[in-house]
């Protein structure tokens, strides 16, 4: 039975692929602030009574690792380990007050991927079953150019691209495998707030199932839903002039309204 340990697991990504991975038998470490609607995941879930549920802020890295350790020691091997916890906000350099929501953004989407992953790697390098365990980062496709208003947002996801692939390299030897996944548009509360037209928006189910696979495979880096992919892929060989033509008037997520995917 694999174990598996998901941060932001209340609502979004988290809440999709603790359900996909519940579906298919895993033992299931669910983490994420509102513990009320972590108990009533837990319920629904097949299999209640073997997954557990903590309650805490990714940013509480202390109280995050001994969730993990409690995690380690009740399964005994964890599998997999999936840094989903995440939030996206508009942001605008030039307004002192947006410089807090720059440093929770990246403590929440950058900091708190280290330390989610910190407590396991020892615990995976020293399993008989080391290639079999992933630590999965949870990017954006915002990470591959950055999006004008979205400048947090798409700096946290580069940065997250960034250490998953420095991560993957430094673990190679062990067996353990690090996983990054770029999402595009996933139907889930954190894009359901976004006004404008999102190209090949996917629901969160469907993305859990794709993910699942790509986790197991143990791929290095994918962009879901694919399409998404060749559109980042375009987006990335655009010279510099015409991409900053081509988004300056690109539609911006309001700095009013943030959204976790916790």
């Amino acid at each position: 039975m694999r174990a598996v340990f998901i941060t932001g697991a209340s609502s979004g990504l988290g809440l999709a692929l603790a359900q996909e991975y519940a579906a298919q038998g895993a033992r299931l470490g669910l983490l994420g602030r509102r513990y009320e609607v972590l108990q009533a995941l837990r319920d629904s879930l097949p299999n209640a009574d073997l997954h557990q549920v903590y309650a805490l802020d990714v940013n509480d890295h202390a109280a995050l690792h001994a969730a993990a350790a409690d995690f380690i020691q009740l399964s005994g091997q964890v599998d997999v380990v999936i840094a989903s916890a995440g939030i996206s906000v508009g942001t605008l350099t030039e307004l002192s007050e947006d410089l807090a929501v720059f440093r929770r953004v990246m403590d929440t989407n950058v900091l708190a991927t280290v330390a989610t992953f910190a407590p396991f790697i020892e615990h995976m390098k020293s399993s008989a079953n080391a290639h079999n365990c992933r630590l999965v980062g949870i990017a954006s496709v915002a990470g591959i150019r950055g999006l004008p208003g979205a400048s947090a947002y798409s700096a946290s996801k580069a940065a997250v691209i960034s250490y998953c692939e420095s991560l993957r390299v430094e673990l190679r030897c062990s067996g353990v495998k690090v996983v990054t996944i770029a999402p595009g548009y996933i139907d889930t509360p954190m894009t359901q707030i976004n006004t404008y037209a999102m190209p090949f928006l996917m629901p969160a189910a469907d993305f859990a199932k794709r993910a699942v696979s790509v986790i197991q495979a143990g791929d290095s880096y994918r962009v879901i839903p694919w399409q998404m992919g060749v559109v980042a892929k375009l987006l990335r060989s655009l010279p510099n002039f015409l991409y900053d033509v081509l988004f300056a008037n690109a539609p911006r997520k309001s700095r009013s309204k943030s959204e976790s995917s916790e």
